[in-house]
């Protein structure tokens, strides 16, 4: 069959509608449906549509609130917090991205903490205000436990993505959001959906053995990329955005979990730091300096800077729309009651 083409603006509308219908109050559904398109437009499938799945399963299981809304809670001039009262990230990214920006313009440096939250976007759209806005800034969050450490076999970290953003040239910031297991966890439900096997080395089963299988991936652990050097990161990960900024792990995520097949419950931090703070008169400098860097990257051929390829997806489906697996779209569409 033809894949479905939607608009982003009918991507959007689409998914609006579905999560209002199914009870989700307006603030959460309209911030959801911007966090979706935004994940479609630069054709990063993992975290667009597809999760429209699991943030109705926990609107309908009551795992999220609904309604609450989230609360913003300066601690100290550069160091706030965002209580989501258990609901959805991206409503509680909005309220607080706004301050984190305004605190570093002021101070050169400021942190955000979400806390209490079911967190199912794409990082770098929660960074990418803020190097829009002329600052460096950094996302960590806990994913799904679902990754053994380096030499194990058994889930105990989670997919645990962190993301940096440094104001880019002309507008294009450079950017890149990854996870430190092989893989997202929803590249591997992805693949598993459209039949495909998983490169070697990106799983084990539930026997511990490698496996290309996606169904036995989910069934068994993730592996993190680099060996020893994701897994420390994956831990560093674990820490800052779990017990230091008082949230869970992604064990204790897990095993609070009511396995909706939704978001997980847990943290984000975010820091932003202004390149002005150390030398208002040569910052156009040393950002020249980074854009110097950039253009003689791409001088090499086979190079491609990360966010490269978002740009030119978002150039695209902005023309001409995303393209949806025909599958994928009757299941979105059945979630519409009635």
């Amino acid at each position: 069959m033809n894949p479905i083409r939607l608009s982003l603006a009918e991507v959007h509308d689409f998914c609006h509608a579905t999560l209002l219908a199914n009870g989700l109050a307006e603030l959460h559904a309209a911030a959801i449906a911007r966090s979706i398109a935004r994940a479609e437009a630069d054709e990063c499938h993992s975290h667009g549509l597809y999760r429209l799945i699991g943030y109705v399963a926990s609107t309908r299981s009551g795992k999220a609130e609904v309604a609450a809304l989230p609360e913003l809670k300066p601690a100290t001039p550069v160091v706030m917090r965002v209580d989501a009262h258990r609901g959805f990230a991206p409503l509680s990214i909005e309220t607080g991205v706004p301050a984190l920006i305004a605190a570093a313009k002021t101070y050169g440096i400021a942190a955000l903490a979400i806390h209490d939250c079911y967190h199912y976007s794409a990082l770098w759209a929660d960074i990418e205000p803020a190097t829009e806005s002329g600052l460096v800034a950094f996302a960590f969050t806990v994913g799904q436990c679902c990754v053994a450490p380096a030499g194990g076999t058994q889930p105990l970290l989670g997919t645990n993505p962190f993301a940096f953003g440094w104001p880019g040239p002309k507008g294009r910031p450079f950017i890149f959001d990854f996870a430190t297991s092989a893989a997202a966890r929803g590249e591997i439900e992805l693949k598993r959906r459209a039949g495909e096997a998983l490169p070697p080395g990106w799983a084990v089963g539930p026997d511990g053995a490698p496996t290309t299988d996606p169904a036995a991936a989910l069934k068994g652990a993730l592996l993190p990329f680099g060996g020893h050097k994701g897994s420390a990161l994956s831990i560093m990960v674990e820490l800052i955005a779990g017990p230091m900024i008082g949230d869970l792990t992604s064990r204790q995520s897990l095993a609070a979990d009511n396995g909706d097949g939704g978001a997980p419950r847990g943290g984000e931090l975010m820091l932003a730091i202004d390149p002005a703070v150390f030398g208002r008169d040569s910052v156009g400098e040393r950002l020249s300096i980074a854009d110097e860097l950039f253009a003689l990257a791409r001088q090499q051929p086979g190079v491609r800077l990360p966010s490269d390829r978002r740009y030119a997806a978002r150039e695209r489906t902005r023309e001409h729309g995303v393209e949806i697996d025909p599958a994928l779209f009757a299941e979105l569409k059945a979630l519409m009651p009635g």
